[in-house]
């Protein structure tokens, strides 16, 4: 059955349209790909069913929206989005595959305030009476349901109607994005076993390969790059996306440790439980007196550890951070050939990724 994205033409802005329509093609395209994958056997109905939802239980559709506007700044106003709506949405698919591996590797319970796959499962699992341990069979089958999430991304991003050297250049594209988020998702799980050893500038390069990369910087060098050309914008859109991308990620330590378990979809206090060598607590151990350096290094009560972080000064360091990031993005963007319209809903999309609540 062919995709069946709603007739819009390009000129999405922030009322939904453009989720609408990714939302659209990727239900229309999951729910082929769960029908073939149940023929072959009806055991792998619930298997499909958790991949499929995993993809659109909610989420921001932030990479196919910055997709969208760093295709849109090259392609201009005029071309219908419809043929390269498949893949923006490829990017969903991709960014599941990561979520999904990330919650196996984190031992996170919860994702968007669901059970996260591997949960889901083991309870399966249990529900169902098989022998083994529940928790293994829970985390090989997430990691094959994210392995399946990233397959289905490269079959959703070849149905992209676009001139056959247009896919290739935005494929190259594609696969450096993947290559960066797994080098800085290793780098990540590396610092989780040596924190001592970390430093700020190395967290921030992490965010750079995990974050940065595979939320705005190649997203915007992939949109561009389906329109055949993007050279001309290339530059000011690295400059922008890393600088957005970094800025993401220090919102999101932020909101690992304070934000509202109710809009996170998270629990709060992971990072500090762990000792996750974040920017914002490696600044907290630098700002730290020798008093509080103490209590940080035997946490006990997380929302103890939470207040000296804030005490340090860390939390404030990292909000000018945050705000020194989306000043040097605008001004990438001022320096960007693309037209006015494009140039507002990215300075809005840098704002937006970087003061959220969630």
């Amino acid at each position: 059955m062919p995709l069946a994205p709603p007739p819009q033409r390009s000129t999405y802005l922030g009322d939904g349209r453009l989720r609408a329509a990714i939302d659209t093609t990727l239900a229309a395209f999951l729910r082929d790909e769960c029908t073939t994958l149940e023929s072959t056997d009806h055991a792998l109905r619930p298997f499909g069913a958790l991949a499929r939802d995993s993809v659109l239980a909610g989420g921001k559709r932030l990479r196919p929206t910055f997709a969208h506007w760093g295709w849109r700044g090259v392609a201009g106003p005029g071309p219908a989005v419809d043929p390269v709506l498949p893949a923006f949405a490829a990017l969903e698919l991709l960014h599941a595959f990561a979520l999904i591996h990330d919650d196996v590797m984190d031992g996170s319970l919860t994702r968007r305030g669901r059970p996260t796959a591997h949960q889901v499962l083991a309870a399966q699992h249990t529900h169902a009476g098989r022998v083994g341990p529940a928790d293994r069979f829970g985390s090989a089958g997430a990691v094959l349901v994210g392995d399946l999430c990233l397959v289905w991304a490269d079959r959703l991003l070849a149905k992209a109607d676009v001139p056959a050297a247009a896919l290739l250049a935005a494929r190259r594209c594609y696969d450096e994005m993947r290559v960066e988020a797994i080098a800085g998702q290793y780098l990540d799980v590396l610092g989780d076993a040596e924190p001592d050893r970390w430093s700020v500038d190395r967290a921030l390069r992490v965010a750079r390969l995990k974050t940065a990369s595979y939320t705005v910087t190649r997203p915007l060098l992939f949109g561009a790059a389906l329109t055949g050309g993007g050279a001309a914008v290339a530059e000011s859109y690295q400059r922008y996306g890393d600088a957005v991308g970094e800025a993401f990620q220090l919102r999101d330590d932020l909101l690992g440790v304070f934000g509202d378990p109710a809009e996170t979809g998270k629990p709060a206090g992971d990072d500090l439980r762990t000792g996750k060598p974040t920017v914002l607590l490696l600044l907290a151990r630098r700002l730290a007196n020798p008093a509080q350096q103490a209590e940080l290094a035997r946490p006990r009560e997380i929302d103890r550890v939470a207040e000296i972080v804030a005490d340090t000064g860390a939390v404030a360091m990292v909000d000018a951070m945050i705000d020194n990031r989306i000043s040097a993005a605008l001004t990438a963007l001022d320096g960007a050939p693309v037209d006015g319209s494009t140039r507002a809903a990215l300075g809005a999309l840098a704002v937006a990724a970087t003061q959220r609540r969630s």
